[in-house]
């Protein structure tokens, strides 16, 4: 009878732990919820020079009395709210992460936890830095290869919602690209990869990049080049990143 109500017993508090985790991340999901839908509510009012903002690129490429059109009535609409959403999401993200933060870091040791803070941050940079070397480089680029098949009868007129889809997918794509030191310098840090293992692929990883551009960017040449070129180099960087943490966990263990 007491091995019984013992067992009663814990399974009664693994029950509790359970339903206190649940009720904790559902608090978390809700504050990060109001975050993004107050950041999207007045990132809609700008919704239209965000748009113009990201129409830049192409309309530079374009004509001169060039522009975008839409085919369907609610077509615009929904644009402006999808980049009232991006912008709200990347307004908010800051409450978001550290929500995620504050509901994982009871389950974390110390040394895991100093590492979260700098793994946010340098995540957070290479990826707008990946997203705005896809807009100022490659876009103009890309654009005007693009434009370059207009002739006296065929006139270039991309749709707004066309247009939206393609420019978001690759800033994205470029944008986790860039993010490739940081996360082999997370796992070197957990002993997950090593310095002298990237270094031995290294020549799978350049057919690697390609591989990858070709999926991710238009098919022409110059924006392949244009993402392929990067990726090798953030490998490179990879490597160093690789190492330099190797090192570090060493002192740590």
């Amino acid at each position: 009878m007491r091995s019984n109500s013992s067992e009663n017993s814990a399974n009664q508090d693994h029950e509790m732990q359970l339903t206190d985790h649940l009720e904790e991340l559902r608090r978390r999901l809700i504050v990060a919820f109001i975050a993004i839908a107050i950041a999207t509510l007045g990132s809609y009012y700008f919704s239209e020079d965000l748009f113009r903002l990201l129409m830049a690129p192409l309309l530079a490429a374009m004509p001169a009395d060039g522009g975008l059109i839409f085919t369907g009535l609610t077509e615009t609409f929904f644009t402006y709210l999808k980049i009232s959403l991006l912008a709200g999401f990347f307004i908010s993200s800051p409450v978001v992460i550290f929500q995620i933060w504050r509901f994982s870091a009871p389950g974390l040791y110390a040394k895991e936890k100093r590492y979260v803070f700098p793994f946010v941050f340098f995540a957070t940079i290479f990826f707008v830095g990946g997203a705005l070397f896809g807009y100022f480089v490659v876009f103009p680029f890309g654009f005007k290869f693009f434009m370059g098949f207009a002739t006296d009868f065929i006139s270039p007129m991309p749709t707004v919602r066309e247009y939206f889809s393609f420019a978001v997918r690759l800033l994205f794509a470029f944008g986790v690209v860039f993010e490739l030191p940081v996360v082999t310098a997370f796992l070197a840090l957990f002993g997950l990869v090593r310095a002298q293992t990237l270094a031995s692929k290294r020549k799978y990883s350049v057919l690697g990049a390609f591989v990858v551009a070709a999926v991710l960017t238009p098919p022409d040449v110059i924006s392949q080049l244009m993402m392929a070129g990067p990726i090798i180099i953030l490998y490179e960087m990879s490597i160093i990143v690789a190492r330099i943490c190797g090192r570090k966990k060493v002192e740590d263990d």
